[in-house]
């Protein structure tokens, strides 16, 4: 079996595979505060709550967005499941041609994202990850990762107007049933929730205008369940595309 751990600014997510198969996959809170006894613990429990060996993983492959956790889940790796993980970065074969203009400035998770969009829905293909910040991702025809768009995650948007201002309040982020709100809550909620619609459709149009018309929209991230009904280009929502990519990826190395 195949660990894959990918470690965002919010959620760490886990997937656990079977040659090709995700098998299961868990979501732990980012804390860059646990050590690697803490998280390995963790783990652990899951693996016996689910019903799986970890005596089972034969490999492991991590990306990450958080610097200071990536030697901590190496060392889950090696001293609670007996393996050295692969890291994804300079070094380890993706399989797609990166043309940003300094490749190490792209996050791991968005290249990972990209590849396993690429493989399952060919190209041009964009990606739109609904995370901690929503990035858009270009990949062309030829499987080329072109670059993107980087803009503040829906939850950073509230929190900024609950902290930034001195009577709004924090709220729960859904639909509301009117655009016109009539309290504070629900005003807030349709600027924030057609607001945001708004800057992903425009996004998307602007990326397709450069990337061709053809092009196909792939969803992922923690709040793309939430806005991916309201927006019609998005063809589909794979909630698991990043650990998906870290298996390809995986795979390709492996292979090599």
């Amino acid at each position: 079996m195949l660990l894959a751990v990918d470690i965002g600014n919010t959620t760490v997510a886990l997937g656990l595979f079977e040659a090709k198969k995700l098998v299961k996959a868990w979501k732990l809170k980012t804390d860059r505060d646990r050590t690697s006894d803490d998280y390995g613990a963790t783990l652990l429990d899951l693996f016996r709550i689910s019903g799986h060996d970890p005596g089972g993983i034969a490999g492991g492959i991590i990306s990450s967005v958080v610097p200071p956790l990536t030697p901590v889940f190496e060392d889950v790796c090696r001293s609670f499941f007996r393996v050295d993980a692969r890291i994804v970065g300079p070094g380890l074969k993706t399989g797609m041609p990166i043309l940003y203009e300094n490749p190490l400035e792209v996050g791991a998770d968005r290249i990972v994202a990209a590849v396993a969009a690429f493989e399952k829905y060919g190209g041009p293909v964009i990606v739109v990850d609904f995370g901690t910040a929503t990035t858009f991702d270009a990949v062309s025809d030829k499987g080329e990762y072109l670059g993107g768009a980087i803009a503040p995650g829906i939850q950073i948007s509230a929190e900024a107007l609950y902290l930034k201002t001195a009577r709004l309040p924090r709220i729960e982020i859904r639909k509301p049933k009117k655009a016109i709100g009539r309290t504070t809550v629900s005003s807030m909620q349709s600027g924030l929730y057609f607001g945001y619609v708004g800057l992903v459709t425009n996004t998307i149009e602007e990326i397709r205008k450069e990337l061709g018309s053809a092009a196909r929209v792939v969803a992922t991230g923690g709040f793309g369940g939430l806005i991916v009904p309201e927006l019609a280009r998005i063809e589909a929502f794979e909630p698991d595309l990043v650990l998906e990519g870290l298996r390809i990826i995986f795979d390709r190395n492996r292979e090599g």
